[in-house]
Order: C-alpha cells, then sequence, then structure tokens
C-alpha cells in the first residue's frame, strides 16, 4: 500500500510573461507591444531601455574597431531587470516525480530532505520550462536512493526502472559519482551535497559529505546555487544572494570570485556563458578576477581542453555567442582559450582578438539583416566560428613534421579538442571566401565581359564568358555545398571593403545595409543561373564511361581529368544530354596530341 503524500502542495498561478525574448539579441520588439515597459511605474522605463540599447551598440562597435570607450557609464551601470517569481509552480509530472520520491523516503524512514539543486530552480525561477532535475541527497549516495526508488516501485507491483551510474571523472568536471534513473519518461540525477577542498596544482577536489549550505557554496554561481526543497516545497537560497542577483541580471560567485576560479578555473567560462545566455552582467569583482594572471595560467594549465572546448561550443550554439565572445575578449582570456601554436606566418598584429570579435558581431548582425531561414543551426554554428577566425585564415604553422597547415585546424583540433570535421568545414569556408572575392564583381558586372580568369581556376574547357561564369560559380558552389550562402556572407564582409576596420558605428550600420543588398543581388544571380543545389547533380558521363571511351582498363589521372572537364561541359550547358556530353568529349579527344 502506498504512503500518502506527506507534501504540502503550493497553489497554482498564472507564470508571467518574460519582458521579451529573441535569438538575436540585436533584435528587439517594438516598444508598444511590450505593455510592461510602456507606461510601466517599475525602473526599466523606456528611457532607460533606450540609453541601454544605444549605449551597448556604441561600445560593441567600438571594441570590435579597436577604438577605446573613454566614457566613464560601462554596461555594468545598467544591469538588466529581471521578471523572477516569488514561488516555484510545478507541472504535472514534476508533482508525480516529486510525490514518489517522497513516498519512498517516508516508506523506509530515511530521514534525509531532498531537494532539486542548480538550473531546474533558477530557470523556474525565471518562468521557463526545464526538464534537468537533478536531485541533491542529504545523507547517502545517489545509487543508494535509486535502490530504495526500485525496492518500493517492486513492492507496490509497480515495473522497476534502470539506473545507470556516472563514475566521477574530473577531467569532465565530473567530482562526484551520479546515478540516473527515468522515471515518468524523465531522467532524473541523484548526486549527494557534498563539500569541495582543492589542491593547488590540481582540480580534483576532495570530497566529503555536506551540508545544503556548505553545497551551495561550493557551486559556480550565485543563480546556480539555490535549491527547491521537496520536503517543504519552498525554495532555499542559502547564500542570501540567488535571488537578488537574479533579480538584478548579476553574475557573481558564491565565495569569493578568484579563490573559486583558482578552484575550479572552468567557472571562468560557465560564468561567461551564462551572463551571455541571460544577458546579464558581470559583477566587477568577478571580472578583477577573471583577467587575474593566476586564473589565466589556471586555465591554461588546470583544464582540459576538451572541457574548454565544450563550454566555447555551448556558447557559439547560444543565442548570444557574440556577447560570450565579445566577454572572452574584454577580460583578456581570448588568446588562453583559442591557443596558438608557436612560430605562426605571419605573426598575429595587435588588436587582432578584438577584430576576430568585430568580424562575428558584423557576421552575426548580416545574418539578422539577411534572414536566412535556409542557413541551419549547424551552419549557423560553424559559419560564426568562421567569421570569429576570419582574420586568421591565412595564418600557418608547421606540424611535427614540417606540414604547412592553417591555424584553425590546430585550434579546433589542438585548443578546444572539437570535431576535425568542423576544422574541415571552417576551412572550406575561408577558402570559398577567396574565391567569392574574384567571382562577386564579375557576377555582379552590367558590362558584357569579354575576359574572365580568376587565379584559382586557370584551366577550364572553352565556352563563352558567360557560359564559363556559370562553371566557375558552379564548381564552388559543388565544393562548399550548402555553406554556400554562409560562405557568401564572409565574403560580403570583406567586398568591396574589410568591414572589420570600419571606423566608428554609423558607419558600420550603414554599410552593414549595403551590404544586404550586395548579398541579395549575389544571391539572386546565382538563383538565376540556375545552380540552387547544384551539388546534387548527378554527372552525365560516369567513370566506366570515360573508361570504354577512351578504351582504358583501369582508372587513374586520365580518367580523373575527363570527369574534370564533362562536369565542367555540363555546367557550361545545363540543358546538355548525356550523348552531347560524349560527342563533345569524343570530339576533344580527337584533336588531342596523341602521345606515343
Amino acid at each position: 500500500m502506498k504512503v500518502p503524500n506527506p507534501r504540502l502542495l503550493t497553489f497554482s498561478f498564472q507564470t508571467p510573461k518574460p519582458l521579451f525574448f529573441s535569438s538575436n539579441p540585436f533584435s528587439f520588439p517594438s516598444l508598444a507591444f511590450c505593455p510592461s515597459v510602456v507606461g510601466s511605474s517599475n525602473n526599466f522605463s523606456c528611457c532607460r531601455f533606450l540609453r541601454i540599447c544605444n549605449h551597448y551598440f556604441y561600445r560593441r562597435f567600438c571594441m570590435g574597431a579597436g577604438i577605446e570607450v573613454t566614457a566613464p557609464e560601462t554596461m555594468a551601470s545598467f544591469p538588466p531587470s529581471v521578471l523572477v517569481n516569488d514561488r516555484i509552480v510545478l507541472t504535472d509530472k514534476e508533482n508525480q516525480i516529486f510525490d514518489l520520491l517522497l513516498q519512498v523516503s517516508v516508506h523506509f524512514n530515511l530521514n534525509t530532505e531532498l531537494r532539486v539543486a542548480g538550473g531546474w530552480v533558477r530557470d523556474k525561477l525565471l518562468g521557463k520550462e526545464c526538464y534537468d532535475i537533478d536531485i541533491a541527497l542529504e545523507n547517502m549516495m545517489g545509487k543508494e536512493f535509486c535502490d530504495k526508488v526500485n525496492e518500493y516501485l517492486s513492492a507496490s507491483g509497480e515495473e522497476t526502472k534502470g539506473v545507470g551510474l556516472i563514475l566521477s571523472n574530473p577531467d569532465q568536471s565530473k567530482h562526484l559519482e551520479t546515478a540516473r534513473m527515468r522515471l515518468f519518461d524523465v531522467w532524473i540525477d541523484f548526486v549527494n551535497l557534498r563539500s569541495e577542498e582543492y589542491t593547488n596544482n590540481s582540480r580534483i577536489p576532495t570530497m566529503e559529505f555536506g551540508s545544503a549550505q556548505q553545497d551551495a557554496y561550493r557551486r559556480d554561481l550565485t543563480i546556480n546555487s539555490m535549491f527547491y526543497n521537496i520536503n517543504t516545497s519552498s525554495v532555499e537560497d542559502l547564500t542570501g544572494r540567488g535571488i537578488p542577483d537574479l533579480k538584478s541580471g548579476k553574475i557573481m560567485t558564491p565565495s569569493a570570485p578568484k579563490e573559486t576560479f583558482l578552484d575550479d578555473p572552468l567557472r571562468v567560462l560557465r560564468a561567461i556563458r551564462f551572463g551571455a545566455r541571460f544577458g546579464f552582467v558581470l559583477d566587477e569583482e568577478l571580472k578583477i578576477a577573471a583577467m587575474d594572471d593566476e586564473v589565466k595560467t589556471a586555465i591554461i594549465g588546470k583544464i582540459s581542453r576538451e572541457r574548454v572546448g565544450h563550454e566555447i561550443d555551448l556558447m557559439m550554439s547560444g543565442n548570444r555567442p557574440v556577447d560570450a565572445m565579445s566577454y572572452i575578449s574584454e577580460l583578456q582570456l581570448f588568446w588562453s582559450v583559442f591557443s596558438l601554436p608557436p612560430d605562426i606566418e605571419p605573426p598575429t598584429p595587435d588588436g587582432c582578438e578584438r577584430l576576430c570579435v568585430a568580424y562575428m558581431d558584423a557576421s552575426w548582425r548580416l545574418l539578422q539583416l539577411i534572414g536566412c531561414s535556409s542557413i541551419t543551426i549547424v551552419q549557423m554554428r560553424l559559419s560564426l566560428y568562421a567569421a570569429l577566425l576570419l582574420p586568421l585564415r591565412k595564418t600557418v604553422y608547421r606540424d611535427k613534421k614540417g606540414k604547412q597547415l592553417q591555424v584553425a585546424r590546430y585550434i579546433f583540433g589542438t585548443s578546444l579538442k572539437l570535431k576535425s570535421s568542423d576544422a574541415e568545414t571552417v576551412i572550406s569556408l575561408h577558402q570559398a571566401v577567396e574565391k567569392f572575392l574574384s567571382l562577386i564583381p564579375l557576377i555582379l558586372s552590367d558590362k558584357n565581359l569579354q575576359i574572365l580568369e580568376v587565379e584559382w581556376k586557370k584551366e577550364i574547357i572553352d565556352v563563352p564568358v558567360m557560359a564559363k561564369l556559370r562553371v566557375l560559380a558552379g564548381l564552388l558552389l559543388r565544393e562548399i555545398k550548402e555553406f554556400w550562402r554562409t560562405a557568401l556572407v564572409l565574403s560580403i564582409l570583406l567586398y568591396p571593403t574589410d568591414l572589420g576596420l570600419a571606423g566608428n558605428t554609423s558607419r558600420v550600420v550603414a554599410e552593414l545595409t549595403n551590404r544586404r543588398e550586395l548579398f541579395n543581388g549575389v544571391e539572386n544571380a546565382i538563383m538565376e543561373l540556375g545552380l540552387e543545389k547544384v551539388w546534387e547533380v548527378k554527372p552525365l558521363v560516369n567513370g566506366k564511361d570515360i573508361m570504354s571511351i577512351l578504351q582504358l582498363k583501369s582508372g587513374g589521372p586520365v580518367v580523373k581529368e575527363w570527369q574534370q572537364k564533362l562536369l565542367e561541359w555540363q555546367l557550361a550547358h545545363p540543358s546538355g544530354s548525356s550523348e552531347e556530353c560524349v560527342d563533345w568529349m569524343k570530339q576533344s579527344q580527337a584533336k588531342r596530341p596523341r602521345m606515343e
């Protein structure tokens, strides 16, 4: 027989809607559609809102262009007002889960407090749904409690659940064993409350059972340090800073920032990521600690590069990637994160990191202006990496075997430990940029072209000039495939002049509008050439046919050469048939001098 639910449930009420939300941090709805702003009596008035926006854009562009901002007023002067619920309202499924956990506790007389920890509490207070439930146990291990849950389910005649065990792995920032089981179609993690003590040269702490307060103070940020006590149905802010910092939109650590960062330097990147994600302001003391040389050394020496890469990837895939990279640059952490190999050529100029962020900022803005609905999330993520590393596209280094490689390969493979395919895509985008730069003036030319030549494709079959333009554009699109629009965006940043070197805000804003029209012009021209998805077009003549025509017994360089020529012919003659293609090949072959 089941034990009745011992928990006092709070009454349900309407969750307030957030002020506004957009995946684009530079796109704001009209103030007329923000009733909580217009005509509101709160402190976040219209004038203040506009002042924040104007100052923010000015400061961002100045940072990107390498212009020093001398005004004493900074972003930290205007922390955002955040709407925070005064209590947590549970969904039906959350009620089911928590009721079951309490029934287990009472049934076995476990005498333990059950708490939900961290991000779930933060998100629920912000009125957001969250399915990442971490249960913190007061005096027992997670696996032990999961076994009790299954024992209770079995006694109740219900199906038991599988229990997964995630062992501690300090290199992956898992300092404690975590048990996981699926309840009511939701994965739940179970861990014990703990205290931590770090040694000087290690991210591996000494772990002990701790109180809820000790556990709260060892967490990364105040906004992530709160608990929801399932037994009492109440929020516990044991640092006294979680709710105030959430309401004021501030990113701060529960303990002294420098000590917190030296204990686990990964927390610096987490502070930046959450600050960017929520549009919150980094506390000034936290920023000073993040820029400390000792902390920078710890970031380089104590964190595995896999964890660095994971945090950066979360930032780049988030809703405000430019904000995150701006923070990294502002806190002088750029080269600690995107570390470079020794002896690169050419050397990076002073302020290169600001230029990197400026390109990414301009790319992000241009993408929003263009509104490319056809660009996927994956393409957006990699295009932002490519924009960030655009100033380094011609920078190379030599590996241990003396082979010359693009520095982007080192950054992805060594500095961030991300997939090699990501590096290949970014490098391909950079190469496509150079090719697009030579094609754009030809594509947009309103004159009758008499000569069409590009450096990257000297040899091409003999066809009329306009057909040659289609061949070159088609070859480029077949190389870069569905990434061609993102490559074009990057090219537009450099054509006809380098937008990353623009000098002031008004010039950049005006120029971005011009660049949007330039993008649309090139895109339309490519579409008129009939090159959309040209990479999916299958060859009219395959390798076996070529070998048969040439009477070859095996493939090789000759077959590869003819495959390229026939592809060029096919691009120049989009309505041509396979028979016409073969006839052209035979005629061309007959004109070639015979090899003795």
